[in-house]
């Protein structure tokens, strides 16, 4: 399936009565067997997204391609897994929550003990799901939604509300379901859960894509950060590198000058190869240390903080506005 892609969105719109649009032409493209993200603040159009690929929620206008096949298509659902806001019956054990999931989808119960052993519960599988944690159930509604084998797997907020701990669990159960070759678009607004886990991410908000690529593109060039004598003559040094896109020196003589150094790629071989032609020039190091901007920032400075649907991004209708054009309570 090389070069085919898994979703292809183009230009998709939902609009919720003549108000409220929750999805603003929206384009995405995953390819097989990639760990795609979208990276958001709740009300960002996530959800609304992945309900309408699963043929939940019908689309206002724009082309939808799931596995090649419009969404909600029978044959395309039997080949994808879902986990979103599953509900359990907290009376019977999870295997036979399970059971009761897979005689709605025609999978045979043999399915469910490999599913729960893939989700680490083979050993409570017997007790009551009301007994679980947040973390179990959580771990649970993957193992619903890994009922069919699926070829395409969508989680939406798979570690909301999860400890650090159950966070880390849930994080080695994704990495190891991408590793068995799955595709998985997966919604969140952890940043380290996807940074971590996705090859690729969409930032979005107000329904929008505000910026998509890897982690590291989204985070911008590496900088390292060295503390060396004679300051000017170590600039001039590491310039000459051509690992280096540039090196210039902050602050102020007296406090000890900092020089910055921009990394054409990100690795400790860059670092290493810095340090060792001050070391080799006769220079004085005392620090080397490297610095990637966190994609926290990004995302805060691509989202400006807000959240909600499109129309959280424009003037409110109706509003008396200011003589600059601004709505009085609009917040910047």
């Amino acid at each position: 399936m090389a070069g085919e892609l898994a979703i292809e969105v183009r230009q998709l719109v939902k609009r919720f009565g003549g108000r409220v649009t929750a999805v603003d032409r929206l384009d995405l493209s995953v390819p097989y067997g990639e760990t795609y993200g979208l990276l958001g603040p709740n009300g960002a159009g996530k959800t609304t997204t992945l309900r309408i690929l699963l043929g939940l929620v019908r689309p206002t206008t724009g082309t939808i391609r799931v596995l090649g096949l419009p969404p909600g298509e029978s044959s395309g659902l039997r080949r994808v897994g879902a986990m979103g806001e599953t509900a359990f019956y907290p009376f019977l054990s999870g295997r036979d929550n399970l059971r009761a999931a897979a005689r709605r989808c025609k999978v045979k119960d043999a399915r469910v003990d490999a599913v729960l052993d893939v989700a680490g519960l083979t050993v409570r599988a017997g007790d009551r799901v009301s007994a679980y944690s947040l973390g179990m159930r959580q771990r649970l509604a993957v193992a619903a939604a890994l009922l069919k084998d699926p070829e395409l797997l969508i989680l939406d907020e798979p570690s909301n509300g999860l400890d650090p701990v159950g966070q880390l669990e849930m994080r080695r159960l994704i990495r190891e379901l991408a590793d068995s070759g799955r595709t998985i678009l997966l919604s969140s607004h952890d940043m380290r859960e996807v940074e971590e886990l996705c090859g690729r991410v969409a930032v979005i908000g107000g329904g929008r894509m505000l910026s998509e690529g890897t982690p590291e593109e989204l985070r911008g060039q590496a900088r390292l950060w060295v503390r060396a004598k004679p300051a000017q003559r170590a600039a001039a040094l590491v310039a000459e590198l051509a690992s280096v896109d540039g090196a210039n020196l902050q602050g102020a003589e007296q406090s000890g000058e900092m020089l910055s150094v921009v990394l054409r790629e990100y690795g400790p071989s860059q670092a290493a190869a810095v340090n060792r032609q001050l070391v080799e020039g006769g220079l004085e190091v005392s620090e080397v240390r490297t610095e990637r901007r966190p994609l926290r920032n990004v995302f805060l400075e691509l989202t400006g903080g807000r959240s909600g649907g499109s129309d959280s991004l424009r003037r409110p209708v109706g509003r008396r506005h200011r003589s600059d054009g601004r709505a009085p309570d609009e917040v910047h």
